[in-house]
């Protein structure tokens, strides 16, 4: 189905400065940059309930580095919200409030490692190791069952592979314009990898921050990452909202297309996966299109109880 209705208000963030039509950089992980969280934890000891202003940091170790974790308190799904390549937490700091407003759930918002208050972790990104972080995290919190997913971009690879390690925490998930491993076909991977040379290039050239480091950290290694994605399966029993955007993240119209075609092939290849269509939105739809994202959030908790 399609949403065409728009959001006023809405507050752009900036855009990676790098190269119109970049693919792997600017397309899968840096989709908008949000900034450091310069978080502050909250009283160990609050005289009232948290509130999505709120939210209490936890900071969560895992294999030798330590992980911002912020946790507003409610019932029924936890729901997780899960920001793409190259954005922290912050990301979705509009999209919060309401949630809790609407659902009355715990409400999960995370920085990865490299990002945020998080730490960093030298070489290659890894998704094994954005897994773990994400269990340790949730473990450490308590939320391991009934968990709602919501994952933007390069975080739908980590969704994917959460839930086929985890399928009993994992009840539902939102992939939002997600990275999934139908996309990833041998002649599609050797296209982007061609396509990003120069992207990766001038990134070099950039000045040194946590969000450059980790973009040449996710590009490391791409290749064998995605042949290997591409045959991870997306567990039958876990229902999914598949949200793509108008726009796509590409601005040639054959990857375009595939892009449109994978998410499609994605909400049809079982009858608990629904696609919708964020009208006037680019890939950044949680800043675009909001309203698109809350609405499948919403829906998706209702069912889960």
């Amino acid at each position: 189905m399609t949403d065409n209705t728009r959001s006023p208000g809405r507050t752009r963030r900036t855009a990676v400065a790098l190269a119109t039509g970049m693919l792997l950089l600017g397309a899968l992980t840096a989709c908008g940059t949000s900034g450091a969280s310069g978080a502050t934890p909250a009283p160990a000891a609050a005289t009232s309930p948290p509130t999505a202003a709120d939210p209490t940091l936890r900071m969560v170790k895992n294999g030798g580095h330590t992980l911002a974790f912020h946790l507003t308190p409610g019932h029924g799904p936890t729901i997780v919200l899960d920001a793409g390549g190259g954005a922290d937490s912050s990301y979705w700091k509009d999209i919060v409030p309401t949630l809790l407003k609407n659902t009355g759930s715990t409400i999960v918002t995370y920085d990865r490692a490299g990002m945020g208050a998080s730490d960093e972790v030298p070489g290659p990104w890894k998704v094994d190791d954005a897994v773990s972080d994400l269990e340790a995290g949730l473990t450490q919190l308590g939320a391991t069952h009934n968990v709602l997913l919501v994952s933007h971009s390069l975080a739908g690879e980590i969704a994917t592979y959460f839930a086929d390690r985890n399928p009993q925490w994992v009840t539902g998930s939102v992939l939002v314009d997600a990275s999934l491993p139908n996309f990833y076909t041998d002649g599609e991977i050797t296209r982007i990898e061609a396509a990003n040379k120069e992207q990766v290039a001038e990134l070099r050239k950039q000045p040194s921050t946590k969000q450059t480091r980790q973009l040449l950290a996710v590009a490391a290694g791409y290749t064998a990452m995605h042949r290997a994605y591409h045959q991870i399966s997306w567990p039958d029993d876990v229902p999914a909202t598949v949200i793509v955007s108008a726009k796509t993240p590409f601005d040639t119209p054959d990857d375009a297309q595939l892009w449109r075609d994978a998410q499609a092939q994605f909400a049809g290849a079982a009858p608990n996966r629904t696609l919708v269509v964020a009208a006037n939105s680019s890939h950044d739809i949680p800043l675009d299109r909001p309203d698109v994202v809350v609405n499948a959030i919403d829906e998706m908790a209702k069912k889960l109880g």
